[in-house]
Parts: C-alpha cells; sequence; structure tokens
C-alpha cells in the first residue's frame, strides 16, 4: 500500500470544505484567507489525483465523498492521540508500577492506593510485591517506578523519603511465658529461639528489628527462617519461637500467636524510593499522595 504522505492540514481543510460547502466561508471558519486555503485544497487534489470539490456545483465529487470518513478518522485519532499525551504528560493517565514490602500490605498500602485511584482514576496502576532488596534492585532495572520500602536511608541512583514510623513488636505463641504481659521487655527474650526472614531480603530492615535485641545485649538464635510474614506468624504460632515484626504485622492472625508491644518502644521506617532525576508525572503524583496519605495514618 502506498504511503500517504498527507499534510494534516490539508486534510482539515477538506473536512471543513466538506462540511461548508463554500470556499469563503470554510476559509473564515480556520481562519485563513480564502487564496491559501483554496491552495491546500489544491495540493490536496493533486496528492489525490482527483478533484475532490465541485466547485460550480458546490458539492462533493464521489472522490471527495469517498475520502471523507477516512479524512475525519484521521483527523479525530491524532486528536485523540495529542490528548491522550497530554493527559499522560499532566499525570492524569499512563500505567504506573509500584513495588512494596509484603509488611506493608495491611497497613500503608490500602490507603496510600486508594488515594492515588481517586486522585488519578484514569492511572493503570501495577503492585508487585517485593522484599526491600529486591524493590531497590527492580528500580535501577526499571522493572518498577516507584517502591514502599522499609529502612532504606538512601541508596544509589535512587530518591528515598520516609513516609511513617512503626513501632516493632514482640510476636508470641498464644502461650508463651509473656504472653499475658501487656509489654515485653526484649532482655526476656534472650533465651528463646526465633523466628526470622533472610538478611538478605532487606539487610537494613533485619537489622532494625534485630537492633534492640542486640541493644538488650544478646544475639538472637534464630532456627526458623521464612520470607512472608504470615509465615512467620504461622511457625510461631506452633510454638516454633519468637519473633520481632513492624506493628503493621498484627493485622495477620492466625489463630494461636499474640502481639506484644515492647517496652521503650523501638521503631522501624517506612519510605518511598523511586529513581533520582526521573521526569516521569505519575511518579511525581505518587510522591505527593502517598506522603499525604502516610501523614493522615
Amino acid at each position: 500500500m502506498e504511503r500517504p504522505d498527507l499534510d494534516l492540514r490539508q486534510l482539515h481543510a477538506f473536512v471543513v470544505l466538506a462540511e461548508e460547502l463554500h470556499f469563503g466561508r470554510a476559509a473564515e471558519r480556520l481562519g485563513v484567507a480564502q487564496p491559501p486555503f483554496s491552495q491546500q485544497i489544491r495540493r490536496l487534489e493533486e496528492r489525490v489525483g482527483h478533484p475532490l470539490f465541485d466547485r460550480t456545483a458546490r458539492e462533493l465529487t464521489a472522490v471527495g465523498a469517498a475520502l471523507l470518513p477516512s479524512a475525519r478518522r484521521a483527523i479525530d485519532e491524532v486528536a485523540g492521540g495529542l490528548e491522550a499525551a497530554r493527559r499522560v504528560g499532566r499525570g492524569e493517565a499512563g500505567r504506573l508500577r509500584v513495588g512494596f514490602a509484603a509488611s506493608l500490605a495491611l497497613t500503608v498500602v490500602p490507603g496510600v492506593i486508594a488515594a492515588f485511584g481517586r486522585a488519578r482514576p484514569g492511572v493503570l496502576v501495577e503492585m508487585r510485591e517485593m522484599t526491600t532488596s529486591g524493590q531497590l534492585s527492580a528500580l535501577r532495572g526499571e522493572e518498577i517506578d516507584v517502591g514502599l520500602v522499609r529502612e532504606v536511608d538512601e541508596a544509589e541512583g535512587l530518591q528515598v523519603l520516609p513516609l511513617l514510623t512503626e513501632e516493632v513488636v514482640a510476636v508470641l505463641p498464644q502461650g508463651h511465658r509473656l504472653a499475658s504481659r501487656r509489654r515485653v521487655e526484649v532482655a526476656d527474650l534472650a533465651a528463646e529461639p526465633f523466628v526470622f526472614f533472610p538478611r538478605e531480603h532487606g539487610p537494613c530492615f533485619h537489622d532494625r528489628l534485630l537492633g534492640p535485641a542486640r541493644a538488650a545485649g544478646f544475639e538472637p538464635r534464630v532456627t526458623q527462617r521464612a520470607v512472608e510474614w504470615q509465615t512467620v506468624a504461622g511457625l510461631v504460632a506452633a510454638g516454633l519461637g519468637v519473633s520481632l515484626a513492624p506493628a503493621g504485622v498484627s493485622a495477620v492472625r492466625p489463630a494461636g500467636v499474640v502481639y506484644r508491644r515492647l517496652v521503650g518502644a523501638p521503631t522501624t521506617t517506612v519510605a518511598l524510593a523511586w529513581r533520582y532525576g526521573t521526569r516521569d508525572p505519575l511518579v511525581s503524583a505518587f510522591v505527593q499522595v502517598a506522603a499525604a496519605s502516610a501523614a493522615a495514618i
């Protein structure tokens, strides 16, 4: 098929002429003088190879009538494409890939995503559950656009914005000797086996959670490892050990597990991370909405 190589201005002039059926009125409607308007129509006719308008009868020729539907569609599609592009540029449409730590799934994530959905209903949000380390790698590899992470103060090539802090709590079997207390001294867990996630899944987060134990003078003896907090809670409920977790994990309540606040109320930080220097308006919009949503928690 021959490449069209048409001037959109010529098609627009032709569509207006088809609607007005008068060169003078069509030129006036477009805000141009009649001679250059007539030249646009003449050049289009030369490109088509046949007259499009019967100047005596003041009506479209059969050739013009055949071209008109396609000309209108072309103009509408270009106009639609321009508006779609502008909406993306304004951060009102497009796709945003958001990573999130599993421990935030029942606390921070619902409020942030709901608030962003209300602010930007035309944006498709793709959620990807990932460890903090996985999110940082995915951000650098441009596999996600923004991440909800834990305990990341700074990271090469990334911008990090702290959103909020959560208390660290003790996770205990329901029948544990400390379960009846409202608050637990971390030092009382020194002799207990621990259920915990591997350090490589989030070194800073891992060290932050175990920090209270180390500050109390002992290194937790980790005997069971699990990546998902639901699994950690399940293993604790089974009596295989105790754990330390962000307070948001307490939303995961399998039978046989209890959560208790710690004396001194140590905390962990939730943050937002994205690629340094990104000009994506969707990322900027998400950062603004997430910061406002987290401030209201």
